[in-house]
């Protein structure tokens, strides 16, 4: 650790040194159980006091834990624990992915495809006969005349019903958090590859008779297979370069006409 001279020292390195304090201070209270989720934290000037912080740090810290949904602010009422679930926690996940440049979508997806293995693995033992007709039931309403927007809902959709299968929320949660520069790229795909409702609707099926399995490991092959064929497209598909990165100067192409099927 860089120790930094005190001659050396602004006052926003000390500002941010003492709220990183107060932040551990508070932290404390909640993994000791002092402070429960649901709980209303003390008046700010008795828990200053308490903590031997000064108002002005402590009120940056409860900023900064409520930024990450670890406090609820609520106005005129106090601050509160939130309910400390991963979907509350994690969340603030997407604010951070947003800021990913798009040449690392790539490995999102490499991600993506790890956490849903083993998603697909949990999924195949815990999901009920209901639960894979429901799947079933929603690869149906997918059509040749679907809209590009509507098909990358029913993709989102298909997968967050299979991971919560799973029963994993955690899982459901990461995976919700990474899923804004993916979509982006679903609906590249959607726009530039031919037959891509009929491939999508016949991978998913796939990975619903590999639920009805209930063979974890060939669960997991099937949404790993399902997941590494976009991969592969993102490498080689129209607009994106070897490595996965976006080459915006390439236009969209136009699609050429379909033969009828004979």
């Amino acid at each position: 650790m860089v120790t930094i001279p005190a001659a050396n020292r602004t006052p926003v390195l000390e500002s941010a040194a003492v709220t990183d304090v107060a932040i551990g201070k508070i932290k404390q209270m909640i993994t000791s159980g002092e402070l429960a989720p649901g709980d209303k934290l003390p008046r700010e000037a008795d828990l200053a006091v308490r903590l031997g912080l000064s108002r002005s740090s402590l009120r940056e810290a409860v900023k900064a834990l409520s930024l990450m949904r670890v406090l609820d602010v609520r106005q005129g009422a106090g601050t509160y624990v939130t309910s400390l679930e991963p979907s509350m926690l994690l969340g603030a996940m997407e604010f951070l992915v947003d800021f990913h440049t798009d040449d690392s979508v790539l490995q999102f997806l490499q991600v993506r495809r790890i956490l849903e293995s083993a998603a697909a693995a949990l999924a195949s033992q815990a999901m009920t006969e209901a639960d894979l007709d429901a799947l079933d039931v929603h690869l149906a309403l997918l059509s040749d005349d679907t809209s590009v927007d509507a098909m990358v809902a029913h993709d989102l959709e298909f997968h967050r019903l299979m991971v919560a299968g799973s029963g994993n929320t955690v899982l459901m949660s990461l995976l919700d958090g990474i899923s804004g520069p993916i979509q982006r790229a679903r609906l590249w795909r959607g726009v530039t590859e031919l037959n891509v409702r009929q491939r999508t609707a016949s991978e998913h099926a796939t990975v619903v008779r590999a639920l009805r399995s209930r063979q974890p490991d060939v669960a997991a092959a099937a949404i790993a297979v399902h997941i590494a064929g976009v991969e592969q497209w993102l490498r080689t598909g129209p607009g994106y370069g070897a490595n996965g990165r976006p080459v915006p100067e390439r236009p969209v192409p136009e699609r050429p006409a379909e033969r009828p099927v004979a």
